[in-house]
């Protein structure tokens, strides 16, 4: 018998499904499987030793380490007080460009840490990225802190239609999980909420949105993975960033947030498996950065709308940047890898992925100069 508990779903679309399987219980999913005819293949043997070999050896980061004022190397993954050490350095480092904010704090009382670039335009469209709204998924923001380096570091080489844009970026948007992660649980998906329904804590801030929250693909069920939690906006996480782009002059055009895994560019809708009336003009910024991955060397991202591509799911960032503060350019892009590694996706992956995204964002950036 497989229980819930030994169990997990990690991801899933119309072809596929990858399931977690506890060691002691693998025997019994296969025959289980086999039973019932659904054909399957194991393609992480052993999730504890793939986590451990996940980063390079302590001695190694050690060395790579503090020969720029700072920890982050992008050849390791960081635990958020380096990744808010870094921003503070880059602020301190280009204060013309760079600036942070508190936009408020996490459920256990850890910052939201925002970074703006800007040249000071006052006419510049603006761009808000997010990552690692949820936990376990480390190349997040691991890859949204690769695309903020490039921005800030190569600034002045940035073609126009880059320094044109206000950047607002929260690369750890769950930080309460996130540091979970790296002290308890990896594969932990939620913030850190206490349940008042007994031992299930956490909310998927993913489902917490308000733009059609509640509906399919969330849970009312607090021990849910999906769970959306007791109302729209009830976490401190989204509600912090609601507040912030909400109440904030910035002429917003762009609304990025990084996920893992499956190699794909989505746009809305999410809640269900409808399109927005510009769908095809979404589709061509995704195809084209898309296709430049492949010509560069890098990863196949699938693009389409999140409903019909993945599944649909209500209570998302991005259908709420678009439903609610009618953002044009808004997308999911779910990293690397195809499921060969899954949420454990070695360190060596950083860069490469890094660069993939990047290539995202700046078609995302050239569409938006395009706008009247």
């Amino acid at each position: 018998m497989i229980h819930l508990d030994d169990a997990s779903m990690w991801n899933y679309n119309i072809t596929y499904v990858d399931v977690f399987v506890k060691g002691p219980k693998l025997s019994g999913a296969r025959k289980l499987l086999a039973k019932a005819r659904i054909p399957f293949e194991v393609i992480i043997d052993d999730v504890q030793k793939a986590i451990d070999n996940e980063n390079p050896p302590k001695e190694a980061v050690d060395l790579w380490e503090n020969r720029d004022g700072h920890h982050m190397t992008w050849t390791a993954y960081h635990r958020l007080a380096d990744i808010h050490e870094w921003m503070d350095y880059l602020a301190k480092s280009y204060p013309d460009v760079c600036s942070t904010q508190i936009i408020g704090k996490s459920f256990q009382g850890r910052n939201l840490k925002v970074l703006r670039i800007s040249n000071g335009n006052p006419s510049n469209s603006a761009v808000w990225i997010d990552g690692g709204i949820h936990a376990r998924e480390w190349i997040s923001p691991a890859t949204v802190t690769y695309i903020v380096n490039n921005l800030a570091e190569g600034w002045d080489d940035q073609p126009e239609y880059i320094r044109n844009i206000d950047w607002y970026v929260l690369p750890v948007q769950n930080p309460d999980g996130y540091e979970y992660t790296h002290q308890g649980d990896r594969l932990w998906r939620k913030n850190r909420r206490g349940s008042l329904y007994g031992p299930c804590a956490g909310v998927d801030l993913n489902r917490n949105y308000g733009y059609k929250w509640g509906g399919q693909g969330s849970s009312k069920q607090p021990c849910s993975e999906i769970y959306a939690g007791s109302g729209p906006f009830s976490e401190p996480e989204t509600k912090a960033v609601s507040n912030f782009m909400q109440n904030s002059a910035a002429n917003w055009k762009g609304f990025l947030t990084f996920h893992s895994y499956g190699q794909y560019i989505l746009y809305p809708w999410g809640y269900d498996r409808l399109v927005p009336p510009d769908h095809q003009d979404l589709k061509a910024v995704g195809d084209e950065a898309a296709k430049k991955m492949l010509q560069t060397g890098g990863a196949s991202y699938t693009v389409g709308p999140s409903g019909n591509t993945l599944y649909p799911a209500a209570g998302g960032a991005d259908d709420w940047a678009r439903g609610e503060l009618k953002i044009k350019y808004s997308y999911t892009v779910e990293l690397r890898d195809s499921g060969r590694n899954g949420f454990v996706l070695p360190a060596s992956q950083i860069q490469p992925t890094g660069d993939e995204a990047f290539i995202f964002v700046d078609a995302v950036a050239r569409a938006i100069s395009k706008l009247k």
